[in-house]
């Protein structure tokens, strides 16, 4: 790999480590919300707060208007930033909130073509997807073309995504990045229950994505099946529990990750010229359906 390659590959794992250090040291939830503010305040990024009531809980989601063509499709890119009440949240999902805000950087530095981004730092997933559910059901709220969430990114040799589909150019062109950066791919429709959910849930499209050992992929799910694997996967040992802080993390294979990531959304990017009609408004396009 050429130095500057190599030094911009170091720059992204050294970034991405230490947001997610500066977000898992927050006592509480607001603590939280202000390492990401910060970070988007350094990128130049204008955020909002919107407060949200669900279930007698208070919340409040971070939402980032990146831009894009004007009556594109919406693309809506986010991870939720609460924690459980044992540990620091490190890897789930302080974590994907920092591999958010690293493709905040690269796709305000080189723009998307036909969509419009927004990114969502959700709040309250741990209590039941609230944050997402709320966003959802705003009043005029608009449909994106696709929701992308990341949770638990912590560690590993594979991209793990959850799609419902296979065969799109999206998984198509992650499969041809994935080869290009030496890292494993592995997509599928069984994954553990996130902020996705909430979007398949109301019908509209969704897919989700984890870096984690790909030897560890059948044993989540059968943990989440209600089975006991024995030896439990690492991410099953570490999350909800007092060791999920920073020392658990490896930056290793983060900066290819992003870049199979990057290379899968500007296909996607590319594809949507000729398959997603400009919405006309919000409201509008609230009542279209499609996916990856």
């Amino acid at each position: 790999m050429p130095t500057t390659a190599a030094a911009a590959t170091d720059a992204i794992a050294t970034r991405w480590q230490a947001q997610v250090v500066g977000i898992s040291l927050g006592e509480d939830t607001a603590a939280r919300a202000s390492a990401i503010g910060t970070r988007l305040d350094a990128l130049g990024l204008d955020w909002r707060e919107e407060p949200f009531e669900a279930d007698g809980l208070s919340g409040r989601n971070l939402v980032v208007d990146l831009g894009g063509p004007a009556g594109a499709p919406l693309l809506l890119i986010g991870a939720h930033y609460d924690r459980v009440d044992v540990g620091h949240g490190a890897t789930d999902n302080a974590s994907g909130v920092a591999t958010v805000l690293e493709l905040a950087q690269a796709l305000k530095a080189r723009p998307l073509d036909n969509h419009r981004v927004k990114l969502a730092f959700w709040d309250l997933e741990e209590r039941g997807l609230l944050g997402a559910h709320a966003w959802i059901a705003a009043p005029g709220q608009e449909q994106p073309a696709l929701y992308v969430n990341f949770d638990v990114f912590g560690w590993g040799d594979t991209l793990w995504m959850m799609t419902p589909q296979d065969g799109t150019p999206l998984v198509a062109a992650l499969h041809a990045a994935s080869r290009d950066e030496g890292i494993g791919f592995q997509p599928g429709d069984r994954y553990p229950p996130t902020d996705h959910l909430a979007f398949l849930k109301a019908g509209w499209p969704a897919v989700s994505f984890s870096l984690v050992g790909g030897d560890e992929i059948a044993a989540i799910l059968q943990a989440f099946d209600g089975q006991a694997p024995d030896p439990a996967p690492r991410v099953m040992q570490v999350i909800h529990s007092p060791s999920d802080d920073a020392s658990q993390l490896d930056p290793a294979a983060v900066p290819e990750a992003l870049r199979v990531v990057e290379a899968g959304l500007r296909a996607l990017d590319v594809a949507a010229v000729a398959e997603v009609p400009r919405a006309e408004s919000p409201a509008s396009a609230a009542g279209a359906s499609g996916g990856p």
